[in-house]
Formats: C-alpha cells, structure tokens, sequence
C-alpha cells in the first residue's frame, strides 16, 4: 500500500515524522534504524546563536507524559548548516527546520536563511517563544503578534513551505489557526507542549529548575486530537498532528481527526525505533479500516 502523503509540497514517504525537540537534528537515531524509512523529521528549534538552555534539573516524568523546560538548547545557524547539513543532505527523508526568535527581526533573518539552504525541505516556526519586544509574552498567545510574526517570515520565505506551529495554551486555537492561514501559512503543526509544573513536597519547590515546563506524551492525546479536529474545521492547508502518539491507532486517530501527518515525540525516548514501527504497522491497520490510501481518511471523522 502507498502510505505516502503531500504536505504542502513536503514529499513524505509516509505520515509518520519525528517531533522537534525530540528527534536532535536526526543523526543520533542513525545507530537504531534507517532514517530512509521514515517520512522526516523536524529539527531542534535552531537560532541564530547557540544556546545552552535551562539550568538542571529540566526534565522530569509524569503519569502517562513527561515534563521538560530545556530551555531551546541548540548548536546555532551557522553550526548546524555547516557540521549537520552535510550529512543530513545524504539522507533519503524529509528535513523540517525548526526555528525560533526573540524579536520579529530575528525569525524573519532566520526564516530567510534557512529558505536557502539546500536539503531543507520545509521550515516550521515555533511561536511558543517569549516576544522580549512585547515584555515576555509568548508570540503565540496574542493573536496580533501571531498575524505580525507569521507574515514577516511569509514576506522572506520564497521557495520552502511555512508551517507554523501553534501553543495549547490559548482560549480558541481555531483563531490563532485562521489568522496563521490569513498571513501565509502552507501548514500547522498542531500542538506544542501544555505548560505543566510538579512539585518536590519534600524540598517544598518545583522539581524543574526553571519552575514550569511543557507536558508532552499520552497524557495530552484527548488535548491534542481536539484541537487538530478545531483547526481542520477552521482552515484548509494541511496540519500536522502532534500530541502523546504511540500506536498506529493513534496516528490514524489523528488523521481522522483532520491532520494529513502525525509527529511522535515523547515515544521516541520510550522506543527509540517507535516512528519505522509506526510506519510499518500502519498499512496493515488501514487494510482493516476498509482504506486503500492514508490521504482518504483525513478528517473522516468529520463526514456524514
């Protein structure tokens, strides 16, 4: 069976694609399978500069997830084009550059210089970032700095397709999905992390260094597949699922929900050989759902 799908351009062998932030810059996984086999993946959230992110202790476990504030830890433009790019032009997936800025200014000159490497087959902004510009708050949870953000990077993105990825933790994600689209957006990746906190109630304080963090994993799935279903009903370009996947159910789940691919990430440091596995159970479960291709069951669960 033909699992592969068109994301906005994006050729992906099949739909199942690592998560940013999750997957390093892909080359660690080289030693437990095949990159080739799987659809792509999605880099560590770059900058401009290195980044040494959030002190220790940054990650932790919680029922059915994980917590983490890491802090955007990452090698920079300039080494990842140089030292990872050469090898990753080698590899026979789909690369998605993940990136990340402060200002306005800085995702547009990222934008702009990861829209010209060669081998990068798609950029994805992370706007879950703090906009120092606007005293600290997320771009991603005011609407109008999404719209301002999403439309510089669209006005300097001429030859890769712009997807952007948005933050849970907003009141309505169909608004914030309809003003990326509105601004130039080919694609969503939907969603980013919940902001969760644990507590040590023996040292009285929150186990992470950094106080909060980002919950991922199964924990967040119900979470996640409504809001894909939210913006599939909001937009048209295609959404990428993301959200505590672990079984080709779930990934058919995502899809039916309205998501055209899925990312897996937090599963990848429970089975590191989680997305191939996916990818090759998949078939078999489309066979028994009476679908002959992945692309007729996106947003299925929203006919008649």
């Amino acid at each position: 069976m033909d699992i592969s799908v068109d994301f906005s351009g994006i050729k992906l062998k099949n739909p199942v694609v690592g998560a940013s932030g999750t997957f390093g810059y892909g080359l660690t996984y080289e030693k437990f399978f095949d990159l080739s086999l799987i659809g792509g993946f999605c880099t560590k959230g770059l900058s401009l500069q290195s980044r040494a992110g959030n002190p220790i202790p940054r990650i932790c476990e919680t029922p059915s997830g994980m917590l983490n504030a890491i802090g955007l830890q990452n090698v920079g433009l300039d080494k990842f084009t140089s030292k990872k790019m050469p090898k990753l032009r080698k590899i026979d997936t789909a690369v998605i550059a993940n990136f990340f800025g402060e200002t306005v200014e800085e995702y547009t000159e990222l934008a702009a210089k990861l829209d010209a490497i060669d081998g990068v087959h798609g950029l994805e902004m992370n706007i879950s970032c703090p906009n120092v510009e606007k005293g600290g708050a997320a771009f991603g949870t005011d609407i109008k700095t999404t719209e301002a953000v999403v439309k510089a990077c669209r006005s300097v993105v001429k030859n890769k397709p712009l997807i952007v990825k948005l933050s849970p933790n907003v009141t309505d994600i169909s608004e914030f999905a309809r003003v990326c689209e509105a601004s130039g957006a080919d694609g969503l990746s939907v969603i980013n992390t919940l902001v969760g906190m644990v507590i040590d109630i023996t040292k009285r304080k929150p186990v992470l260094a950094n106080g909060a963090g980002g919950l991922s994993g199964p924990a967040i799935r119900p979470v996640a597949v409504r809001m894909v279903w939210q913006c599939y009903k909001a937009v048209k370009i295609p959404i990428f699922g993301i959200g505590g996947i672990a079984s080709a159910r779930d990934v058919v789940e995502f899809i039916m929900a309205g998501a055209t691919a899925v990312q897996v990430g937090t599963m990848n440091f429970v089975s590191p050989g989680i997305i191939p596995q996916l990818a090759e159970e998949l078939p078999e479960l489309l066979r028994r759902l009476g679908a002959d291709s992945v692309t007729e069951l996106v947003g299925a669960a929203h006919r008649d």
